[in-house]
């Protein structure tokens, strides 16, 4: 570790930079492999990290940097082919430099193995016509060895803006306001200082009058005195005028200048993916292009790193089942290379993400088995809901439209995810499909998350905002209008209905002492509330005003109850709940589902039974407590023979299965089990060390329906994985 602070966040800022621009160079290579000008600008990146990582001592560093560096020469020179090989090669030593650089700045041990590393990258260097004479500290023995995690993964996980880099006018003019707030300062000071004398006039009055001493009273000093302070207090009352004025400008230029320096390019976040989308590809034996555009629409900060679960789910999505093999696609007359598309732009009232790709698209017809299987929407509703309203349904949990999953994409999880992560910063998500043409997310954010205008309302007394972006419109409606349709409260708003509720019933804020309604007579205030194609009526008792407020992030209290997104602080100073509509909705929604369901529930419902194959004792013993903790009724077995005659003995509603076992592995269970027409529709899930794509692959032949692998193994994925499937 670097042991100078200053030294090591200036290198973990360079070196960032470096690595960045040789990706993105190495990219470019790809498919412009004699494109000089990016072999020169790649060699001097990689020379110029190696300078730096040779100033603080950082040999390993130097020395891969220094293998990349004689490549990129050569390559330049026509004396190194670079070839789909030697690329792979300088991928392989970035990810090197970038654990190290991991290592230098954290001090925590990465596991790379540096030697292994330079010894690859010198077999490419030596593949050309003339040997690259090797330097003498090269032949170290190697430093450790180890396996590790893809350091790149690891970086786009960990993926968090720490600097900002800010021009010098910027500061310049945020140091000349903050100059005018300090006057302005002592202009206030010197305001007490009027106000004390105005109070010290104003008490010596007060006691000569409340002496009742009328010839005192009516002396000149006091007469003195009272047009004295008359004069203090119209004087006071201009310059307080002004010095608010002043003030109130003040502050709006400080906050849109500190909004200014936190806006950065999406740029930096777009481009983790070009590399993901290259190694995803070649994994699933795809040809895909990125396409990125807008990449300099500016953004929050906090936007681009919210963002980043998201788009990568989405892009893996679009990389592993939309977008097609170059056979299906040359059958169906597409070009072989499938297009993937990130766009950024900004709309007069958004920041738009488009992710799109011309792969196969949504299929209807399975998101309404997937639906109904779910029973999550009945086969009625079903007939008569659009294409746009089958196709938000991919954004309820549990619901995907690929009969096989995998780690590689939604790992088990489905869009649900993409629209939490963005209705957690008050945005809001649109889907495009067109069968065999694609597929198009449509990811709409607010321009800003650190201020918003919201409506003041009360319930109880007690004061709620709600943001006016979701509030269609305000109205006053009779108990008269309110009726009862297919057991929920519902209004007519613009010739449809629209169930409705008060919020108190909502946020279950109703006391022991509130006043009685009689819902024939009264008018209530209501606020329309539309997010997507949901809308809700919601009955306040009072909509006091509209304002501008600052957003104050979620303590972590806050943060698990449903219905608040924040909190904010008032002009008069109280501190007041921000209403999250989405989970005002999903509220209204959950209370109506629950009431539908309640009959069925007091039979109880019949636990799904699963048989857990794994022939280790301690991975056994932990997998069938995981799923007994979630519900479910296990029974082991310790191999393929031993789970085929528990099969023979009683029927499960899925099993999950280690692959390497011995007796009979886990592909030989799943053919078998394929082969009786009795277990044909059983769900069949491997969790298995082998994470190669060939391993995958032999687990689809086999009739798997979802392939899990130890080294990313998440509890979660596994759970959600049997709900989707189950």
């Amino acid at each position: 570790m670097i042991d100078d602070k200053e030294l090591r966040d200036l290198f973990e800022i360079e070196s960032a930079e470096h690595i960045q621009r040789l990706e993105q160079g190495f990219l470019h290579l790809e498919t412009d492999r004699g494109n000089r000008a990016v072999l020169e600008e790649s060699f001097r990146e990689a020379h110029s990290l190696k300078g730096a990582a040779r100033m603080l001592g950082l040999t390993d560093i130097e020395r891969v940097s220094h293998r990349i560096e004689d490549i990129l020469g050569g390559a330049n020179k026509g004396t190194i082919p670079l070839s789909s090989e030697a690329l792979d090669g300088l991928y392989k030593g970035l990810d090197a430099i970038r654990g190290l650089v991991g290592e230098a700045v954290t001090g925590t041990r990465s596991v790379v193995n540096t030697s292994e590393i330079i010894q690859k990258l010198r077999m490419i260097s030596e593949s050309g016509a003339r040997a690259i004479r090797i330097r003498p500290f090269e032949a170290e023995e190697p430093k450790f060895s180890a396996s590790q995690p893809d350091a790149r993964d690891t970086e786009i996980e960990d993926f968090r803006i720490n600097t900002i880099r800010v021009e010098t006018q910027k500061l310049d003019e945020l140091m000349t306001q903050a100059g005018e707030l300090s006057v302005i300062g002592l202009r206030s000071a010197q305001r007490l200082a009027d106000i004390e004398h105005i109070i010290t006039q104003w008490e010596a009055i007060s006691k000569r009058i409340a002496g009742n001493d009328a010839s005192a009273a009516e002396s000149p000093n006091d007469h003195a005195r009272h047009t004295d302070m008359g004069s203090l207090l119209k004087s006071l009352r201009n310059w307080l005028f002004e010095d608010n004025s002043r003030l109130d400008f003040i502050a709006g230029e400080l906050e849109e200048s500190i909004g200014k320096i936190r806006l950065l390019p999406i740029s930096s976040l777009f481009n983790l993916f070009p590399r993901m989308v290259r190694d995803l590809a070649k994994e699933k034996a795809k040809e895909v292009q990125l396409i990125i555009e807008g990449g300099e629409t500016s953004a929050d900060k906090r936007i681009l790193e919210e963002m980043k679960d998201p788009l990568m789910h989405i892009v893996r999505n679009a990389v592993d089942h939309g977008i097609e093999t170059p056979k299906e696609r040359k059958q169906n007359g597409k070009p072989r290379a499938g297009i993937v598309r990130l766009r950024a732009y900004r709309s007069p009232a958004h920041i738009v993400i488009e992710a799109s790709d011309d792969g196969r698209g949504l299929d209807i017809d399975l998101i309404k088995r997937a639906a109904v299987k779910r029973r999550l929407v009945s086969e009625e509703a079903l007939s008569a809901m659009s294409p746009e309203q089958i196709h938000s349904l991919v954004f309820v949990s549990g619901i995907s439209t690929s009969a096989f999953v995998s780690d590689i994409s939604g790992r088990g999880v489905g869009l649900d995810v993409v629209r939490t992560n963005v209705e957690r910063l008050k945005g809001s998500v649109q889907i495009e499909s067109s069968p065999s043409r694609g597929l198009t997310l449509r990811i709409l954010l607010p321009l800003t998350i650190a201020t918003a205008r919201v409506a003041i309302v009360t319930v109880n007394e007690i004061k709620y905002a709600v943001p006016i972006e979701y509030i269609q419109t305000l109205r006053r409606i009779s108990g008269k209008e309110i009726f009862t349709l297919e057991g929920r409260k519902t209004i007519v708003f613009d010739h449809l209905p629209v169930p409705v509720a008060h919020l108190s019933d909502i946020l279950t804020t109703r006391y022991p002492g509130a006043p009685s309604r009689n819902p024939q007579q009264e008018l209530f205030p209501c606020m329309i509330l539309s997010v997507g194609n949901d809308k809700l009526g919601i009955l306040v008792d009072e909509i006091l005003d509209e304002q501008e407020i600052v957003l104050k992030p979620p303590s972590k209290i806050l943060q698990r109850i449903k219905n608040i997104s924040g909190s904010t602080i008032l002009g008069t100073g109280e501190t007041c709940m921000i209403l999250n509509p989405h989970d005002l909705i999903k509220s209204v929604k959950k209370s109506e589902v629950a009431v539908s369901e309640e009959k069925p529930a007091e039979t109880g419902e019949a636990k799904k039974s699963l048989l857990v194959v794994e022939d280790s004792i301690t991975v056994r013993t932990q997998m069938k407590n995981i799923l007994e903790g979630a519900g479910y009724e296990v029974t082991v077995a310790v191999d393929g023979v031993d789970a085929l005659n528990k099969l023979g003995l009683h029927p499960y509603d899925a099993l999950v299965s280690d692959i390497i076992m011995p007796n009979m592995t886990g592909l030989t269970l799943t053919e078998k089990i394929r082969q009786d027409k009795k277990y044909r529709e059983m769900p069949v899930i491997l969790v298995t060390s082998l994470a190669s794509a060939d391993d995958r692959k032999r687990g689809v032949e086999a009739g798997a329906n979802a392939y899990i692998t130890k080294s990313s193994f998440d509890q979660r994925v596994l759970i959600e994985t049997l709900r989707r499937l189950i």
